[in-house]
């Protein structure tokens, strides 16, 4: 998963690489240029020292150009002076022609050195700089041309030329500085962007785990720690406590209404229920109005079992729902609900059958809310397993806990429904509705799960559509509680009705 740190990382750690190009290529850009304009005053150095030594020269002895074998020449004491410049120097008559040349320009070639006496055709001012590329191996030189005009008629200007890979700080150069100090920058700048990210993603991580501990329902009194920083996460933190505040207010109402309602309705249908029960045994009563009194004393019944069930939940949310501890025999309890679920299947033709140990296990637990789990679970399964069906009861001991097991051969339970069974008022299908062939208040598998809990157990529930589920209960037992009663032999008493 993608979390807000990693992109921060990696927004961070590109923007600093692209920092870090921009910065090489404005740093190249200037270095570059610094380096042409130290070129250019070099070359005008070399330039303005030959021009003045040609004039000097000329004023000096009136003639420095020979025309010995019919070529024109720079008389070999001037040139000689120009032979030790470490650039490419050219001394050019008025038509273009070589008359010296550097011992550094003799290396060119002959094409290299037309293509730089050309640029005195373009020659329209005093002196003219730019750059020419000669290809390799000389590449690109830089240039300037400067015409004389105070060393007679024959001399025409001088040009000084050096190659451009004498610049300091070139691309090859600033190319391979990049590639060693980016990755070690870039590895650097992402250590510190994680490690300032999750800095500053700290209190929102800790926003987070209170707000899980807080979202269970029963701990909306909690309120977040407010920063006193003051800042984004401050007003994050106040605007959360104030959403708690307000749910807590709403749920607080909530169940107050329903403690109110449920207690409230208790009292008329208890007055229905004594009416509906005279009635049915009053001789007066003619037998089409029995069925119809019948009905509704199932109704009634139904009405009762869901509003009583509504003032558990309602009274285990507001916490006024303690449980009666008490030390007792857990086999007990599962053989009365055993010999209550033999009764239910009888009627129902389901098998009902009980794994029970052998020896004592004793365990401090509310015997009557115990019951009630149990019963609950009992009753779903015979309720919706088919005749002919079995349903089995099962006591246990694993790993520190004590483990009741209720499986059966019924329906099932479609996967998309298992996550939402424990969900008050919750009904998978049309098979489960209340008004069905199956009813039921959807409010005994909350209660159960609630009981559990309470006993600090879990339940959890396994299921194939058509091939049965199996519920299954683990409550911890205490230090002093673990092993006493349970080294004896495990004996099956198995029950078929």
């Amino acid at each position: 998963m993608t979390t807000i740190r990693r992109r921060l990382t990696l927004w961070y750690t590109v923007a600093l690489g692209v920092t870090v190009v921009a910065f090489g290529t404005l740093l190249y850009l200037e270095r570059r240029a610094s380096s042409v304009r130290e070129l250019d005053q070099r070359l005008l150095l070399e330039a303005d020292l030959a021009e003045r030594w040609l004039s000097e020269s000329y004023n000096v002895l009136g003639k420095i150009v020979t025309t010995g074998d019919a070529r024109p020449a720079l008389d070999p004491g001037i040139s000689a002076y120009l032979e030790a410049v470490r650039d490419y120097l050219i001394v050019v008559d008025t038509s273009g022609q070589v008359l010296a040349l550097s011992d550094v320009a003799r290396e060119l070639g002959g094409g290299d050195l037309q293509r730089l006496t050309r640029e005195f055709d373009s020659l329209r001012v005093k002196k003219q700089s730019g750059s020419v590329d000669l290809g390799p191996p000389t590449g690109t030189v830089r240039y300037l041309a400067v015409r004389v005009d105070r060393a007679g008629p024959e001399v025409g200007g001088v040009l000084v030329s050096t190659s451009l890979t004498q610049v300091a700080f070139g691309p090859a150069a600033l190319l391979r500085s990049m590639l060693l100090i980016a990755p070690v920058i870039l590895a650097g700048a992402a250590v510190v962007g994680y490690w300032l990210a999750g800095t500053s993603l700290r209190p929102v991580e800790g926003i987070m785990d209170e707000v899980e501990a807080i979202s269970d329902g029963r701990s909306l009194h909690r309120r977040l720690a407010v920063p006193i920083s003051g800042d984004e996460m401050a007003r994050l933190a106040l605007t959360v406590n104030g959403m708690l505040a307000r749910l807590e207010k709403s749920f607080d109402s909530l169940h107050r209404f329903t403690a109110d309602a449920s207690h409230e309705m208790k009292t008329p249908l208890m007055v229905l229920r004594a009416g509906v029960e005279r009635a049915l045994v009053h001789p007066g009563v003619p037998a089409e109005i029995l069925q119809s009194l019948d009905e509704t004393l199932a109704q009634i019944n139904q009405m009762s079992e869901m509003v009583e069930n509504l003032l558990t939940l309602a009274r285990a949310d507001e916490g006024r729902a303690p449980l009666a501890v008490e030390e007792c025999d857990l086999r007990d309890i599962i053989g009365d609900v055993a010999e209550t679920a033999g009764i239910l299947g009888e009627s129902a033709g389901i098998a009902v059958t009980s794994n029970i140990p052998g020896s004592p296990l004793p365990m401090a637990v509310d015997r009557h809310r115990i019951r009630e789990m149990l019963l609950n679970l009992v009753t779903n399964a015979i309720k919706y397993t088919p005749q002919g069906g079995t349903v089995s009861l099962g006591l246990s001991q694993e790993d520190g806990s004590v483990v009741f097991a209720v499986a059966d051969t019924g329906i099932g339970i479609a996967p998309g429904d298992l996550p939402h069974i424990f969900d008050r008022f919750w009904r998978a299908d049309p098979a489960r509705s209340r008004t069905g062939d199956r009813p039921g208040t959807g409010l005994g598998l909350s209660i159960t799960k609630w009981i559990a809990e309470a006993h600090g157990g879990s339940i959890t529930v396994q299921s194939r559509p058509g091939r049965g589920s199996v519920f299954t209960v683990r409550l911890p037992r205490g230090a002093g509680q673990r092993g006493s009663g349970a080294a004896g032999a495990v004996e099956e008493i198995s029950t078929t009705v």
